[in-house]
């Protein structure tokens, strides 16, 4: 996988499996921050709704993650388009958005979470469903 300049990303020392997961969990989070900081910021300051706000700021982050996953972790699958890739990507999103603003709703309306820990801990469960669907429909097979 090239990384800034055309240099390879390279993680010594650890399994394939390992590498790609680093660097799939360095992408997410800086995705986190980007979605974390959009949603304290409509939330916070511009005083949208706690689901509006995860859902605009879960868009956005996919967007930054697409760009960076694309570029540092999978590599292209050869025979598939890009376009079709990012309709995959785009499916799978949109699945992680549903499961993100169920378990959003549920933490905050059913048990009184606050909405920060909430996404702290949606996050951790949605990361998951992420690496492993984006990782079957979408990594190279080689």
């Amino acid at each position: 996988m090239k990384g800034f300049r055309g240099h390879k990303l390279h993680a010594p020392h650890l399994t394939p499996g390992t590498k790609e997961f680093t660097k799939f969990a360095l992408v997410g989070l800086t995705s986190l921050v980007v979605e974390y900081s959009v949603l304290l910021l409509l939330v916070e300051l511009l005083h949208v709704d706690y689901l509006v706000s995860t859902t605009l700021a879960f868009i956005l982050s996919v967007v930054v993650n697409y760009y960076l996953s694309l570029r540092f972790v999978f590599d292209h699958r050869d025979g598939m388009s890009r376009r079709r890739e990012f309709t995959i990507f785009a499916v799978l999103s949109a699945v992680g958005l549903g499961l993100n603003d169920l378990y959003m709703f549920v933490g905050v309306t059913m048990f009184n979470i606050g909405y920060q820990l909430m996404k702290l801990i949606s996050t951790f469960f949605v990361t998951w469903y992420n690496y492993f669907s984006r990782r079957h429909f979408l990594a190279s097979r080689a």
